[in-house]
């Protein structure tokens, strides 16, 4: 049953516990998401850097102004995706259509023809805001769906978790295929990462992954569309428009995850970045042991996978996000400290013993808060619908994701000026670098992901309601509905 609140019927949605088969192939898009962001996030910066030669800081500006830029888009998504009607209801149209772009976007990226300085900088600007407009057209709506396929607040947080758990595993499909496959040793190349050839082609398979796994999800879940809010949306005047989504954005913990997505996820974009240039000038890793790095990762991830829901449903999510948040940037610190102290084992089989269990940790603890924060998320499309009457998941996911475009933009630029502070902007053999630009390198990146962590885990403490107050106000909202009348909490 739903209601008419102004210009918008909503409707509350079911209460359950999802089929296992919808849940599998809902996660499976984020698949997708994980592909890209782990080949954009870990091998734009060194492919555009050290293979094409461009200056690091130079490409860090660049794409994070072609990532800020794009990021304006989502909330037009999310808007335009809240809004749209169709037989397909409202995230599905977006769903299908964003294959076929995202897979152009993707290969002209990675593909530039040849040109100067200036040429490619630009080419990196305009297929960079392509390719990710085109992910905004699949992600802001899949993620929408988080919230409208159930309200139920531990249930969110396990399908959340799958999401999280098939994100890692695309990415990490994609660092196991580059370091495993295309980029490792050649007689022409002794250093994989710096063969062009191996990036095309990487790329191209990156490509089709993402494709499959769109089609997959929006497939498995099209049985779902019967089942979700039904919204009826009048036409409205721009200005309108505008009004109702500040009056949906305005509220605190939307306002408080948005902040607290901001230093997390510039640390996800920082880290990302300067992946490469650990693994090659600090941690010093073979080719053999960066190709079962993703499987140490993804032990993280599973982990993950299993302890945040758990962890959701025996305590508070906001204190357990805190929590989790602290602890990683601990882990991490840690082993940037043995090296920073000298303490770590030589370059080797030994050094590998000690610093591949902490990762696998930090990683754990990493995507354990990622997960509660985007179940919290979900949690507060009640909240608004019970303020303000309307139901827009698709605004609060593309403030979301707005979020993580900005900073992981924020993220490469900030890992470029680490590199250039260090000295390492340019091409350096890790055989001949000083020691000393690598000591810099890695307290200046510490420093600077400590800082950010312990902000994040601030703002957790501050997100204003749990279990108690989101069970409430679904009873609330529930006896409205079948009374017809507006809920006020």
């Amino acid at each position: 049953m739903s209601e008419t609140i102004g210009e918008t019927s909503v409707a509350v949605p079911v209460k359950r516990r999802l089929p296992n088969g919808v849940v599998m192939s809902y996660g499976f898009g984020s698949v997708a998401y994980g592909a890209k962001d782990a080949a954009f996030g870990t091998f734009l910066l060194i492919y555009y850097n050290q293979v094409l030669g461009l200056n690091s800081f130079k490409v860090g500006l660049v794409i994070m102004g072609a990532l800020v830029l794009d990021a304006f888009i989502d909330p037009m998504v999310g808007i335009l995706s809240d809004r749209t009607r169709s037989r397909w209801g409202r995230r599905h149209p977006w769903m299908y259509a964003s294959a076929l772009p995202i897979a152009v976007g993707w290969l002209a990226l990675w593909n530039p023809p040849a040109g100067s300085e200036t040429f490619l900088l630009g080419w990196l600007f305009v297929t960079a805001v392509i390719t990710r407009s085109a992910v905004s057209c699949f992600e802001v709506p899949s993620q929408a769906l988080t919230p409208e396929l159930t309200t139920d607040y531990d249930e969110r947080t396990r399908v959340t978790a799958y999401r999280y758990l098939f994100g890692w595993a695309g990415g990490l499909s994609i660092v196991l295929l580059a370091y495993g496959v295309f980029l490792t040793a050649r007689p022409d190349y002794p250093n994989g990462l710096f063969n062009p050839g191996g990036y095309h082609n990487l790329a191209l398979v990156s490509a089709a992954l993402m494709v499959a796994a769109i089609l997959v999800s929006s497939f498995g879940t099209h049985g779902e569309i019967s089942r979700l809010p039904r919204v009826e949306t009048q036409p409205q005047p721009f200005g309108a428009v505008l009004g109702e989504l500040w009056n949906t954005v305005h509220n605190r913990g939307f306002v408080v995850l948005i902040l607290a997505g901001v230093c997390a996820y510039t640390n996800q974009g920082i880290s990302y970045a300067l992946a490469n240039y650990f693994y090659a000038y600090a941690w010093q890793l073979s080719p053999g042991a960066l190709q079962l790095l993703p499987l140490t990762l993804f032990a993280g991830a599973t982990a993950a996978f299993v302890i945040a829901p758990r962890v959701g449903r025996t305590t508070s999510k906001p204190r357990a996000a805190c929590v989790f948040v602290i602890s990683g940037a601990t882990v991490y610190a840690s082993f940037c400290a043995l090296f920073l102290f000298d303490l770590l084992p030589p370059p080797g089989w030994s050094r590998v013993a000690v610093l591949f269990p902490l990762f696998a940790i930090q990683t754990a603890l990493s995507v354990c808060s990622f997960i509660l924060g985007a179940s919290m998320m979900a949690d507060v499309v009640e909240e608004s619908q019970a303020r303000t009457g309307r139901r827009n998941e698709g605004v609060f996911f593309a403030g979301s994701f707005f979020v993580q475009k900005c900073t992981s933009g924020l993220g490469i630029a900030v890992a470029g000026a680490i590199l250039a502070l260090a000295g390492l902007q340019d091409k350096i053999d890790p055989a001949t670098v000083s020691p000393a630009k690598v000591h810099n390198f890695v307290l200046s990146f510490i420093l600077i992901y400590g800082t950010l962590a312990l902000v994040a885990a601030f703002l957790f403490t501050k997100f204003p309601f749990g279990r108690a107050e989101h069970e409430a106000r679904l009873a609330g909202l529930a006896a409205a509905e079948n009374e017809g009348v507006p809920h006020v909490p």
